[in-house]
Parts: structure tokens; C-alpha cells; sequence
């Protein structure tokens, strides 16, 4: 019996390619009239890029993006604190990439069209509901821009991978909430321009007040030499300010916060141009959400954001995404499409999000940056006159831990889905 699947985002579409994989019948439910490759730039690490090359898209990736060599943190004032080799260069088995959201999305979606058929997509459907059936589940669907029914579907699963604003979670817990600011703004954009230290470095600088993060997003560079650099300034803000709470995702003004960064020009980078030569800059607040207790009602789960959607920090949200949908396909191969798959898949990574969500809260790996600016906010000669190797060491390796991508426990496991015999 068919999987319906509500949400054609990077979890939804991992899960329709996944379950594709072993053979069972899939239908994709998306709100919108069409699917368009939109947002920035995005990180895809190790752990996650192993399963979509274990669904034959190693030649997309490469297309799409850039293999990512290396990860750097550096002050305020654009002095080292610690880099480390990523992808291939740590030694993983496979690589990292960093590419456009909406590039990673359209790959997906190609390949969902090429594989299960375009007419198991489909758009202008939002999910209204859904009753148990005495085999299944029958799932509601209204055109959300007319407000006319669009038919309901029978299947044997419903999987809610339709965001941080999920439908499906909204009818679960109805008195949830919005979610939730911290006090955090992010502006992020995209700029064409040179090249910086190893051309495939992603780069953090600063502290938690205030914070720049960029990484190139295109392999070859233009006729002008340049490349795309994916860029996010952040901001925590102080108490008195008032978010525009209406505009959860728009169009950002460069002067309301390129004063914060105009003397962050490095000899290795120049931040205000980058800021200042984008031609297209967005506003986003820092929002995650409490970290829930349970996913799966009857024959209902959730996946993706919908289930823990957590901060922007280790680069971990699309790659969760990723790894939800490949244990739930591994749980349905083994148990069925049935309410033993779904309790065998949250219990696998209901806690490990968990985990993780209140790990992003507390920075993640980047407190390293905050420990920096509180022991020497005046600069500093070399970084281990602040803070011990073994102290950068071990913050590393805790967050590569509970994200579930330590080179050498990665590298010997064996994969999520075991690929059906041919």
C-alpha cells in the first residue's frame, strides 16, 4: 500500500527516493503550485552524503556543488582559533559539500520525477487532516491558494516532512506555539567574489553576539575570476528589540546591520564586501523548537524539521533530514508499513536529535568562538595562549559524536539501507 509522504522539501524527497529504493509505492504531497529551487547556501555532511550516494547521486552532488576541504574558526578580529580538515580530507570515506538549498532540492526532485513518475508529485496540496482506516490511513488535501478540496488519498503511512511549520505537527500538539525566538537575527545572501585560503574552506568568525559565516557554493569561477560565496551575518539582539515578527522571511535592508561588520576587513577576507556587492540579501530570526517527547501517533510520524527542526550551528539540519528518512526506510524494509516501523524509527532518532537540539542551543562547536572572546575580546598572539589544543580537541570531537559523524565509527559502519538484491 502506498506511503504518503506530505512535504517535497530535502526530507520528504530523501524518503520518496529512499523507499523507492526497496520497492515500496510512494506519493509526494506539496502546498505550493511549484516546486522552485529557492534559499542559500547549506552544508551536506559526510554522514549524509553517503546515503544519497547510496541512492546514486554522487554525479548530481558533484554537479551541484562543492566538495568542502576544510573547516576554520577565527575571532573577531580574523585570528585563527581552530580549522579542520573535512570530507575526504579528514579521512572519511566520503566527502562534504557545500551547496545552494535550492540546487540540492531540484537534484532531489529530478531524480523523484525520473524514478517514481511525475504523477506521484503532487502539487498545490495541502494536508487538511487525516482519519485511521480500518488498513490504513486516508489523508484530506485542499488547493490552499483557492481553498478547494483537492481530494484525499489512501495509504498505509502518513509522513509529515513538511517543515518547521508543519500541518501535521500543528493538529498533534495545537497548543505549541510559534516557534521559538531566541533573540538571534540572521541575514544571509550570496556574493559573487574571489576565492579565499584553500577555495573550499568554510569559514566562522566572531562570537555569539555576533557572528559571520561564509563558504564557496560554486566549483568553477565566472569570467570574472569569481565564485559564489554563500555568506550569514548574525546578531544576537538585546532585549529592547522589537523583531519584525510578520516578516519571518524577508528582503534584508545592508544597513541596518553592515555597520556591525565594517571593520572586519581581513587580509584573508573582506566581510563588508561581501555584505556590501550582494545583489540580494534575506532576513531570518533564529527559531528552533522544544525538542518533543513523542513523533508517532497510529500511523502518523514525523521527519525532518516537522520533528526537530533546531538552529543552523554544525551544519545538521538538512543532513538529519536526510538520515530520518533513511532509518525510516531501513525500519519499513524490515517491519512493514506498519506502526512497529514507525516505533523502531523514533526510537532510534527521537533521542539522538534530542541530543543534538540542545547542543545547537549551547553553540555546538562554536562555543569555541565565544570561550575566545570571553578569555581575550583585546586579540591575542597565538591561539594557545587562550585556549589548549586539547580543549579544541575535545569540543570538536564531542559535537562530531553526537551528530553521528566520528571518522572512524562512520567509516566502519555499515549502511543504513542495505540495498535489495539484484
Amino acid at each position: 500500500m502506498t506511503i504518503l509522504i506530505a512535504g517535497g522539501g530535502i526530507g520528504g524527497l530523501t524518503l520518496a527516493l529512499s523507499l523507492h529504493q526497496i520497492g515500496a509505492p510512494v506519493k509526494v504531497f506539496e502546498s505550493v503550485a511549484e516546486l522552485k529551487p529557492l534559499g542559500v547556501g547549506i552544508n551536506v555532511l559526510p554522514h549524509a552524503v553517503r546515503e544519497l550516494i547510496e541512492l546514486g547521486l554522487l554525479d548530481a552532488l558533484d554537479a551541484s556543488g562543492v566538495r568542502t576541504k576544510e573547516l576554520a574558526y577565527f575571532s573577531k578580529h580574523g585570528k585563527p582559533i581552530w580549522s579542520e580538515a573535512r570530507g575526504l580530507e579528514a579521512g572519511y570515506k566520503w566527502p562534504q559539500f557545500s551547496v545552494h538549498r535550492g540546487r540540492l532540492q531540484q537534484m532531489l526532485l529530478d531524480a523523484v520525477r525520473e524514478r517514481l513518475g511525475p504523477e506521484n508529485i503532487l502539487t498545490s496540496h495541502h494536508l487538511t487532516g487525516w482519519t485511521e482506516t480500518a488498513d490504513g490511513i486516508r489523508a484530506d488535501f485542499i488547493d490552499k491558494a483557492t481553498g478547494k478540496p483537492a481530494g484525499s488519498y489512501d495509504g498505509a503511512l502518513l509522513i509529515a516532512a513538511d517543515g518547521i511549520h508543519s500541518a501535521v505537527r500543528d493538529k498533534l500538539y495545537p497548543n505549541e506555539g510559534a516557534p521559538l525566538w531566541n533573540g538571534r537575527i540572521l541575514w544571509r545572501g550570496i556574493t559573487p567574489a574571489k576565492a579565499f585560503l584553500s577555495g573550499r574552506t568554510m569559514i566562522m568568525a566572531g562570537h555569539e553576539i555576533l557572528k559571520f559565516v561564509c563558504y564557496p557554493i560554486s566549483q568553477a569561477p565566472d569570467a570574472n575570476g569569481q565564485h559564489l560565496i554563500n555568506w550569514v551575518a548574525e546578531r544576537h539582539m538585546p532585549p529592547t528589540y522589537q523583531w519584525r515578527r510578520e516578516d519571518y522571511n524577508r528582503t534584508a535592508k545592508l544597513d541596518e546591520f553592515l555597520p556591525w561588520f565594517a571593520d572586519w576587513s581581513f587580509d584573508w577576507l573582506d566581510v563588508p564586501g561581501l555584505i556590501k556587492n550582494c545583489p540580494h540579501a534575506y532576513e531570518y530570526p533564529l527559531v528552533d523548537r522544544d525538542p518533543l517527547d513523542r513523533w508517532s501517533f497510529g500511523r502518523v510520524t514525523l521527519l525532518g524539521d516537522a520533528a526537530h527542526p533546531m538552529y543552523p550551528i554544525g551544519s545538521n539540519g538538512a543532513s538529519q533530514a536526510i538520515l530520518d528518512a533513511r532509518v525510516l526506510t531501513r525500519e519499513i524494509l524490515a517491519h512493514g508499513p506498519t506502526h512497529d516501523a514507525l516505533a523502531a524509527y523514533e526510537a532510534e532518532r527521537r533521542p539522538a536529535t534530542t541530543e543534538l537540539v540542545k547542543l545547537n542551543r549551547r553553540n555546538g562547536p562554536e562555543q569555541v568562538m565565544q570561550m575566545v572572546e570571553e578569555r581575550a575580546p583585546n586579540g591575542y598572539s597565538v591561539i594557545t595562549d587562550v585556549m589548549s589544543q586539547q580543549e579544541l580537541e575535545d569540543i570538536a570531537a564531542n559535537y562530531k559524536r553526537v551528530a553521528g559523524f566520528q571518522v572512524e565509527a562512520l567509516n566502519a559502519k555499515p549502511p543504513i539501507v542495505q540495498r535489495p538484491a539484484v
